[in-house]
């Protein structure tokens, strides 16, 4: 599913034009972005937390020149889906099998 899918979908179930929705959803999104960008992790109750996670310094090889890189730590965005929304799919797809 994409955004436009996203915003159509949304639009017809809720009898909002297109363009108010598509600027709610940037809106949201930029919203999300700027949190994680500052280090503020985003909790949406019953679907998910959008979080800042912490790699940690590796040594990585590069096998055709034989020669090892170090891999500073960095900060990555990731999503942890909630345990209602995860139980809720794992139902349907049981389902569907």
């Amino acid at each position: 599913m994409t955004k436009a899918d996203i915003v159509n979908e949304i639009s017809k179930n809720t009898g909002i034009e297109k363009v108010a929705v598509q600027k709610t959803v940037e809106a949201f999104m930029g919203t999300v972005k700027t949190s994680l960008v500052n280090g503020n992790n985003v909790y949406l109750r019953g679907f998910g937390s959008f979080i800042v996670k912490k790699r940690a310094e590796k040594t990585a090889r590069n096998i055709s020149k034989n020669t090892t890189i170090i891999i500073p730590q960095h900060f990555i965005p990731a999503f942890k889906p909630a345990k209602t929304f995860v139980a809720k799919v794992k139902d349907q797809v049981r389902k569907k099998k």
